[in-house]
């Protein structure tokens, strides 16, 4: 580093192998980290940290036996204090070495570009590429476009584990590490290395964890901060990018007659939320905070209009005196309240002012309060996004008329863009809540108007037939002169808040409704009704004798099946659904389409990681059949978290791994917890997962189905086979976790599911009802907790009996040759079960036994500490090796060189964490056993390590 410091000029010399960079860019932010810790814990912190450094990387790097015991021998050797110095730094060094893994990813990505080699599997660039190889035109690929939907929808989990104030400070010191990337001279080297410090000793002097809980305002402003680093910017720029590839892949289709103009894409990527919205076991979400949410997300919006709109005007000063105008542009510059002599010959600046003044005055009509520039004058508001996009067309016409198409690239095109995209309103915000609320209110309703005393204890065909006649009347149950629950009057008032809220902001602010537990048809009949009693369904007024009354449906009623059972029965809950006539004339009236949720977490808690992929693949198909019946486009909801567990792993293999005819164009998906800060804290990498997705869907969607009669005889035994696969993987999984008495005792000994429950990381609870059971656990600190203790179960338990019993049946080793040979096939053949087993090879290569075993002693009975674990263990056991048969490769992510090297770097940094935490809940735990309160500095260690685990393991929920 001397060396460097000395030189007049950063130079980097040319790297022995393309990772080089990121190991030089770690151990900078560790030396940095490391002149920190010295600097604020003293030379004997540093001194034990470094040590136990040593040691782990000796242990975990070179299988030294010794090297473990004397690892154990240091952390049971330090003091309380101490305790906390190492968790904070091993913590802080997981997030340092994620921040230099992302610009590494972000630097191989530059290079590959500026190469010039071929487009990367998972560009738009190679996905127009295969398509246009495949005979796809290009009139058919802006068709599809046209009438796409993409959405990633932000949810609030109790998974993220990160303050903003600590992802504040990352960000700054990614940008830094970037900037290094750029020569550099010594003292521009020496001031960029003393910022870093600084920003590091910024990371160690912040507050990790909250100490109070989180609220849904929090989480509301929490999500709110991605907009501004990535998707404001970042979305339309790929909006641009796709436009600019599609007119290199089909340059006779790319341009319009007049102008030379790209035909521009209509806004198919749209940003969804349930951040505000999702009230399905939060209590602390109601009309209050879906109204502040909207409300923070527009001004979120406005915020970024009105700086955008300013500076144009500062940019725009094209004289009259050099170049012609439209006369459209003149009459938007008469109308403006700017009226300076200064400017009398500056139409663009008169224009954008007045564009200004009218953001300014629709800002404050909704809700805005806080305008950092006041306008010039006065104007009258915008009515809609539309009328604002229109004005900025104006401008555009005109620049492109008069010479002037080069100005409107730099910022004008990427704001007229963004009205497109996010309107007023940013987001559109679902709303969610169980059936079961549902189905008490109305209970209810009924009983209060008399209409029926016990609905919640009729039949389900009673239950649709009462339904069903209600729609068709055109009076309400409710009634203003009695007085209800307070369950049914917030429930009623956060369905009129929507229907408020979609007159303020617009129709795409609030348009889905989504119906947790579906079970039922009832169930979404029910909240048909609910809607009708709120003005959200409003009767059909041409309705006649003998037709079905219902009419106008403003918020979509979306099923979500989440569990074994109910994904099994979605088929058949939707085709009797679209065949009621009032329903049939809803769906004709949203376009005949109509979304599908699929509960990608639950279905996992309830029927393992095998049994669930394989429930989700089947229901997608007989979905779509049905639909195809029906004649309804079938968009489906993917409700994917960040563990493999719970439906995470690479977005652009799962959409590519969907049945054929499940995308179509039409796809949301869930982006939940810390993984939205893994994808979208940094713009370039952001950028990037949101071409991915678009990437995908373009693949899934467009490319043509060529399997002849062998490939779809072949696929037919593959599915049948999985479908005897999954039922013992089912078998398997339920055995251990639901029928193994004791096990429940186990899971909350030998993991710190407890204390998680404790962690202010989320405004919901950790369960939906205040008890030990596991069925009443939510399925995302069900896999953070299983990932805290380094087993990762969710995402592979069940597989290896499955695949086990399979072969051995039969004893014949001849045909166990032949059905060895058979899965391999699926493996090369089919990308569902090539995805499945890539992503369970990713969990098992972050499962580590050794580590477990510690979290294994935690249960003080050691004979069901010993009966289950042994049962683990030999799973895993035989999960691994069955796993290698079939992909022909004994280690594990051989196939992902980089991702191997990443887990083995950094897994030396995490063993001290997970020995820590086993040493601090053994403390804790005996306190509160002995009726003691536990000292402060213990549970904020229990809590630190939690956190340093969950960064480096990067998908904790």
């Amino acid at each position: 580093m001397a060396k460097q410091l000395n030189s007049a000029v950063q130079v980097k010399k040319p790297a022995p192998n393309k990772d080089a960079p990121l190991k030089e860019d770690i151990r900078l932010l560790g030396r940095l980290l490391g002149d920190v810790l010295r600097d604020q814990e003293g030379d004997a912190v540093f001194e034990v940290v470094e040590t136990i450094r040593q040691t782990a990387v000796r242990f975990r790097r070179e299988s030294d036996p010794q090297a473990g015991a004397d690892l154990d021998k240091l952390l049971k050797k330090l003091t309380r204090d101490q305790t906390n110095s190492v968790v904070r730094a091993f913590s802080y060094f997981s997030h340092l070495a994620n921040i230099a893994e992302d610009q590494h990813h972000n630097r191989r990505r530059r290079a590959h570009l500026l190469a010039g080699s071929a487009a990367q599997p998972g560009s738009v660039a190679h996905a127009l590429s295969k398509l246009d190889d495949a005979g796809v035109s290009g009139a058919t690929v802006r068709s599809f476009l046209k009438d796409a939907l993409i959405s990633p929808v932000l949810t609030a989990h109790p998974t993220e584990v990160q303050r903003k104030s600590i992802l504040d400070a990352e960000r700054e010191i990614a940008r830094l590490l970037a900037e290094r990337d750029r020569p550099l001279t010594a003292k521009e080297l020496r001031d960029n290395t003393e910022l870093l410090r600084g920003r590091i000793a910024t990371l160690w002097q912040t507050r990790m964890l909250r100490y109070t809980k989180l609220t849904v305002a929090d989480e509301i402003e929490n999500a709110l901060s991605y907009y501004r680093i990535t998707f404001l910017r970042e979305l339309p720029a790929l909006y641009d990018d796709i436009e600019g590839e599609i007119a290199t892949q089909f340059p006779t289709r790319a341009r319009q007659a007049s102008g030379g103009a790209s035909t521009e894409l209509a806004p198919f990527v749209q940003m969804g939320s349930w951040i505000g919205g999702d009230r399905d076991g939060n209590p602390n979400v109601n009309a209050g905070t879906m109204q502040r949410a909207l409300s923070r997300q527009s001004t979120t919006i406005f915020d970024f209009y009105l700086e955008e709109v300013h500076a144009l005007g500062a940019e725009l000063s094209v004289s009259t005196l050099m170049v012609n105008v439209n006369q459209e542009l003149l009459a938007l510059a008469e109308s403006s309240p700017d009226t300076s002599d200064h400017r009398s010959d500056e139409p663009y600046r008169r224009a954008l002012i007045g564009i200004y003044a009218r953001l300014a005055s629709t800002a404050r009509e909704l809700g805005a309060t806080n305008i950092l520039r006041q306008e010039v004058g006065a104007a009258a508001h915008y009515a809609t996004p539309q009328e604002f996009t229109q004005e900025l067309q104006i401008v555009e016409d005109s620049l492109r008329a008069h010479h002037g198409s080069a100005l409107v690239k730099p910022r004008l095109a990427t704001l007229k863009r963004a009205s497109e995209i996010f309107g007023f309103h940013l987001a559109s915000l679902d709303m969610r809540q169980s059936s079961d609320v549902h189905e008490r209110v109305l209970t209810e309703l009924f009983a209060q108007a008399q209409v029926e005393g016990a609905y919640d204890k009729l039949s389900e065909e009673q239950k649709i037939d009462l339904l069903l006649g209600e729609l068709a009347k055109p009076r309400l149950l409710y009634s203003p002169y009695i007085e209800y629950s307070d369950e049914t009057v917030s429930e009623l008032s956060i369905l009129r808040a929507a229907g408020e809220m979609r007159q303020r902001y617009g129709a795409r602010s609030i348009r889905n409704y989504i119906i947790s537990h579906t079970e039922t048809v009832s169930d979404l009949l029910e909240v048909l009704l609910l809607q009708q009693e709120t003005g959200l369904l409003r009767p059909d007024a041409v309705a006649g004798k003998g037709k079905a009354a219902v009419g106008e449906l403003e918020v979509m009623v979306i099923p979500l099946f989440e569990t074994i059972p109910d994904l099994r029965r979605a088929a058949a809950i939707m085709e009797q659904f679209m065949a009621l006539a009032p329903v049939e004339r809803l769906i004709a009236k949203q376009g005949k389409l109509q979304e599908v949720m699929l509960g990608y977490s639950d279905s996992n808690k309830d029927g393992g990681f095998l049994t669930s992929n394989w429930e989700l693949y089947k229901a997608e198909i007989q979905l779509v059949r049905v639909f195809d019946r029906a004649g309804v486009k079938l968009r489906l909801f993917h409700g994917r978290g960040g563990t493999v567990g719970r439906g995470g792993g690479p977005s652009y293999q799962a959409i590519l791994a969907q049945p054929p005819g499940t995308v179509n164009g039409q796809i949301r998906l869930t982006e939940q917890g810390e993984i939205i800060a893994s994808k979208f804290s940094n713009p370039e990498i952001g950028r990037r997962n949101l071409e991915l997705l678009v990437a995908a869907t373009l693949e899934a969607s467009l490319m043509p189905n060529n399997a002849n009669t062998r490939q779809a005889k072949q696929l037919g035994e593959f599915e049948q086979l999985m479908d005897g696969l999954s039922e013992r993987a089912y078998q398997s999984y339920r055995n251990l976790v639901y029928e193994t008495p004791g096990f429940t005792d186990y899971f909350f000994a030998a993991t710190p599911i407890a204390e998680i429950a404790e962690l202010n990381i989320g405004s919901r609870p950790a369960s939906r009802k205040s008890t030990r059971r596991i069925e009443d656990l939510r399925a995302i600190p069900w896999g953070f907790s299983w990932g805290q203790c380094r087993l990762l179960l969710p995402g592979w338990y069940g597989f290896g009996s499955a695949i086990e019993s399979w072969l051995e049946e039969g004893k014949d080793s001849k045909l166990k040759t032949q059905k060895l040979a058979t899965l391999r096939a699926m493996y090369k053949e089919w990308p569902f079960f090539a995805t499945l087993l890539s992503n369970m090879d990713m969990v098992l290569s972050k499962t580590d036994l050794a580590v477990a075993s510690r979290y294994a002693g935690l249960v003080t009975d050691r004979k069901l500490r010993n009966s289950i674990f042994k049962r683990i263990v030999d799973e895993h056991e035989r999960t691994s090796s069955i796993l290698s048969a079939i992909t022909g490769s004994k280690d594990r992510l051989s196939g992902n060189p980089l991702l191997a090297r990443s887990i083995k770097n950094r897994f030396a940094y995490l063993d001290p964490l997970n020995h820590l935490q086993v040493e601090l809940i053994k403390r804790h735990r005996s306190v509160t056993a002995a009726g003691r309160t536990t000292e402060e500095r213990v549970k904020r260690g229990i809590h630190l390590s939690i956190n340093g685990i969950a960064a480096g393991l990067r998908n904790t929920g």
